[in-house]
């Protein structure tokens, strides 16, 4: 169960931040914030305490603190992002985390970023993409298996990390587009299959219980609602402007 989240303040100039979704639109800085606050909100709305970072002006992406970091009960690792512009934000996330787990990092040539690792219960699944080697992903596993985790390394060949593809609903239930259903690495696990034209819905966020999940896919709420969870959905337009998601924008704590 998680207890505790930490998030970040978006900066005032977000939208100048990496993004491949200029077809959205231009992010609105003053409707991030609402958004961004309702976050924030179900969060607290569902049992956890948190710590709100401030904004980080020579960090336009540093919202997205999920990719700085890997939080388990017993360790924090801090990655090696693998965009040039963002490597400097995993510093950022160091004052707060060394309060609460010991540290260990992904060292280079190694990169990690946050967003292609994904925990299954005692099951880690560390995504290999354009931002995520397989020095650094190795790396991880190493850190991650001396805990007593297992980990499998899954080859992330569309879209920009793993958690763009799949999600953990609670046990044994994963929300999946069709590309990652087709995965072995996957077949232990029940698939619910999103739509092609909601594969951003993938990314869906399982706290204590309940998932919350982007406001205006029909098909994926109907998935849900059909498992039989607590489903809450939030505005996320704003985000998915620059290539963001539920997931990026927090770091959950046990």
């Amino acid at each position: 169960m998680f207890t505790h989240a930490i998030v970040r303040t978006p900066c005032e100039g977000f939208a100048d931040g990496i993004t491949t979704a200029c077809e959205l639109g231009v992010p609105d800085y003053s409707l991030m914030l609402k958004q961004h606050a309702a976050y924030v909100d179900t969060l607290r709305g569902l049992g956890l305490t948190v710590d709100v970072l401030p904004a980080e002006p020579d960090f336009p992406d540093a919202h997205f603190v999920e990719d700085v970091a890997v939080v388990t009960p017993e360790v924090a690792v801090i990655t090696n992002p693998g965009a040039t512009e963002r490597n400097g934000e995993k510093e950022r996330i160091v004052p707060i985390l060394e309060e609460r787990r010991p540290l260990v990092r992904i060292e280079a040539p190694g990169t990690v970023d946050g967003g292609d690792v994904l925990q299954v219960e005692r099951q880690f699944f560390i995504g290999v993409s354009g931002r995520t080697n397989e020095a650094g992903a190795k790396q991880l596993g190493d850190i991650l298996t001396a805990y007593g985790y297992t980990c499998t390394l899954v080859p992330v060949r569309e879209g920009l990390h793993l958690k763009c593809g799949v999600t953990s609903l609670g046990g044994s239930d994963l929300l999946i587009t069709q590309e990652f259903a087709a995965r072995e690495e996957f077949s232990g696990y029940t698939l619910h299959v999103v739509d092609p034209d909601e594969e951003y819905a993938a990314n869906a966020l399982y706290i204590n219980g309940t998932v919350i999940t982007p406001a205006g896919f029909p098909s994926t709420r109907k998935i849900l609602d059909g498992l039989g969870r607590n489903v809450v959905e939030l505005d996320m337009t704003e985000t998915r402007k620059m290539d963001g998601a539920l997931t990026c924008l927090s770091l959950r704590l046990s």
